[in-house]
């Protein structure tokens, strides 16, 4: 519920019925809007000021309006709107007066690889002390940010924020809009280096959660990256397997359904229903989170052993008597190494197979970092397969036998083929789309 209050706050002036409070706040005129604010973004390619009435329709109760913009012909009885600047700037206003409302402890969360998993592993923690609202899907940006606080009971203790960022300024404004209490930086990767030049530049970007960072805030970060080695003015807690750290890790076992590792400054051994050494160090973050808000690690643990896991992340299915590891929702040169890493570490007696994309966002040195993900490719992998056009540097420089495809249907063709039993990772950028591959083998 958001109080009409914060809505005529944001607004140059009100048209229409009285002002009342609106049961959420949604950008797209096709969901169903019952008694909700319709938002009309304003993007390159379309006006959504142009879908009012579907919005209406749909059940909106009030909208934001541009000032801009012509008035539309609507009948005042009906609908309340709310007239602005800037449409997507009054969003993000009233999604910061609307978390000053709520007494939650909020987690923001960035990083170049692992955001999603660290986001959902720390919400799990948190449900066990209290109502926990976390970011959906791919809601991390600029609109998905606010939309995703805006959507939070107004009881909500914990709220768990995933932000993402393509350029410098990103992670600046999502921070002053969330004002975190608790700050994590997952690690510092390749991902939008197109834009950011170098890793110093993505580390700095990365950095910027701190500028909405309470005084008293927390900031938990990747102990074992360099560039975040510095003085900071807030309390905190650097994670990693070597080197001086706070809280220093180490593996303990690793199967195909669990990962288990020990926290040494304690000597607690932690089980999280995920595979990766990368994510021990996430699950890390979460468990110095919840300590930070009181939890004794039995309930950290519970928490773990409840975890719902985002869709794509080392998502594990059976087919005939291979196994198929989906982790195809992105990839990084580091993730994708991770990724390598944790198959070539397997105990499976089965044949190991990668199924490699393109990554992109990489810049000026994308043939580079494709080429070092396949030298990074040995023994005891036994095949790899590629597919799109850079991931063909990943399959000429591995030491393994390979094939480069063009196409995802070639591919399918190829893997059908194979003639032993075999655990299969299939691993690019988003864009590629390599579950359907996956699809397809099912369906045919």
């Amino acid at each position: 519920m958001i109080p009409y209050q914060l809505l005529t706050a944001v607004a140059q002036s009100v048209i229409g019925k009285p002002p009342e409070n609106v049961e959420g706040v949604s950008t797209d005129s096709r969901a169903s809007l019952h008694g909700q604010l319709f938002v009309p973004i304003v993007g390159e390619r379309f006006d959504a000021h142009d879908f009012l009435l579907e919005a209406i329709n749909q059940g909106a109760k009030a909208s934001f309006w541009q000032a801009d913009h012509p008035l539309p012909e609507i009948d005042e009885r009906e609908v309340t709107l709310y007239i602005v600047d800037d449409t997507l700037t009054a969003l993000q206003a009233l999604a910061k007066h609307y978390r000053k409302t709520l007494n939650a402890v909020v987690i923001g969360i960035t990083g170049s690889n692992g955001k999603t998993s660290t986001k959902d592993l720390i919400g799990a923690v948190t449900k066990e002390r209290g109502k926990t609202h976390v970011t959906k899907g791919n809601y991390n940006n600029h609109i998905g940010l606010p939309l995703t606080i805006l959507s939070a009971p107004n009881d909500t203790a914990y709220l768990v924020l995933e932000m993402g960022m393509s350029n410098f300024g990103e992670i600046k404004q999502l921070s002053e809009i969330a004002t975190p209490d608790i700050a994590v930086i997952t690690n510092i990767g390749e991902s939008h280096i197109e834009f950011l030049k170098t890793r110093e530049g993505i580390a700095e970007a990365k950095l910027e959660i701190l500028s909405g960072l309470r005084a008293e805030g927390v900031l938990i970060y990747d102990g074992d990256e360099p560039l975040l080695e510095r003085s900071y003015a807030v309390k905190t807690y650097a994670v990693g397997f070597t080197g001086e750290v706070s809280h220093m890790i180490s593996m303990d076992t690793l199967t195909l359904e669990t990962t288990t590792f020990l926290d040494r400054s304690t000597q607690h051994l932690f089980t999280i229903p995920m595979i990766g050494q990368h994510h021990a160090k996430n699950a890390m973050y979460a468990v110095l989170v919840g300590r930070e808000i009181g939890l004794t690690d039995a309930l950290i643990q519970q928490g773990f052993n409840q975890l719902e896991k985002t869709g794509m992340r080392f998502e594990q299915e059976h087919w005939h008597e291979h196994l198929f590891i989906n982790d195809a929702y992105n990839a990084s040169p580091t993730s994708m190494k991770a990724a390598i890493k944790l198959i070539q570490s397997l105990s499976d007696p089965r044949q190991k197979v990668l199924v490699l994309g393109d990554m992109y966002e990489l810049g000026e040195k994308a043939d580079q970092y494709h080429r070092e993900v396949g030298e990074s490719i040995d023994a005891p992998i036994d095949y790899v397969l590629t597919v799109g056009q850079l991931a063909k540097n990943i399959s000429d420089y591995s030491h393994v036998e390979h094939t480069h495809v063009k196409t995802s249907e070639e591919a399918v063709h190829l893997l059908k083929q194979l003639d032993h039993p075999s655990v299969i990772l299939f691993k690019a950028s988003r864009g590629m789309r390599l579950e359907q591959i996956i699809q397809q083998l099912k369906e045919d």
